[in-house]
């Protein structure tokens, strides 16, 4: 029995239905055809030209990524755009693209769960209940209310030792005692004062911009900014892993790798 494009389809839509997709989002099959067999599978973060690269060299013709190639309708598909070259190489090698995005943030056991476990925080909330959830377990956001108080410079080490990264930024006084903790994977700007008033003390993001964050320090509020990609990779190798499991136990042995292209675009000094 051979594995299939549409077979996937289905596993991660049980997991993560389409429905618990944000308003703004596109995901599912970006690029692709349900019928046909899938060799082995890769995951990234990102469909990249490197990415889809590593797919060629290692055997993968079905790529899982959570950011989504086709996010804006494209006027054209030619090789003058990146977008244009991305999509005719997976095209011209009969490489599948499934993306996973927002849906898989807010699903239960998703990615905001699961950055949640790697912290080691248990008993939260959901910051935005995702209207369509019929559990009410799922939406974008967490916050939870620790057991004990811990200073921000101890809470910022925590963070950095979970999404194992040398550095991060953040904004606040080093001693000061933090009790409830808010956390959005990926860009968090669009919740951040829903945190505020949700009552966090401290909230854990990425993508922070200078003013939202200015304003944020001037209400009291402590900000710790891990980056876009530490807050996502993690989480999203993690479920390249659950889908490796779950492909066994329906009987299939295709080939799970994650990807060694998928880095930050960012550099530090």
């Amino acid at each position: 029995m051979a594995l299939k494009v549409g077979n996937i389809m289905e596993i991660m839509e049980m997991f993560a239905p389409l429905k618990l997709k944000e308003d703004y989002d596109n995901v599912g099959l970006m690029v692709g055809n349900p019928e046909c067999e899938v060799t082995s599978i890769l995951i990234a973060l990102d469909c990249t030209l490197k990415v889809i690269e590593e797919a060629k060299k290692v055997g993968c013709n079905f790529i899982l990524t959570h950011h989504p190639l086709l996010f804006n309708k494209p006027s054209n598909i030619t090789t003058e755009s990146l977008l244009g070259k991305k999509i005719i190489q997976l095209i011209k090698n009969d490489i599948s693209l499934y993306s996973s995005h927002t849906n898989l943030d807010s699903t239960r056991d998703g990615i905001n769960d699961l950055v949640m476990r790697l912290l080691d925080f248990n008993d939260y909330d959901i910051i935005e209940i995702n209207a369509n959830a019929e559990d009410k377990k799922c939406g974008i956001g967490r916050i939870v209310t620790l057991n004990s108080e811990i200073t921000l410079e101890n809470l910022c080490e925590k963070v950095k030792e979970a999404f194992d990264i040398a550095s991060l930024r953040y904004v606040g006084e080093d001693k000061k005692g933090i009790r409830r903790v808010a956390v959005i994977n990926g860009s968090g700007n669009d919740f951040l004062w829903k945190a505020k008033r949700l009552g966090a003390d401290c909230i854990i993001t990425g993508d922070t911009t200078y003013h939202y964050v200015s304003d944020l320090n001037e209400e009291g509020l402590t900000v710790i900014d891990a980056g876009h990609f530490s807050t996502e990779w993690p989480g999203m190798k993690i479920v390249g892993k659950w889908l490796e499991n779950r492909i066994r136990f329906m009987g299939y042995s295709n080939k799970i790798i994650i990807s060694r292209e998928t880095v930050s675009p960012y550099k530090y000094k």
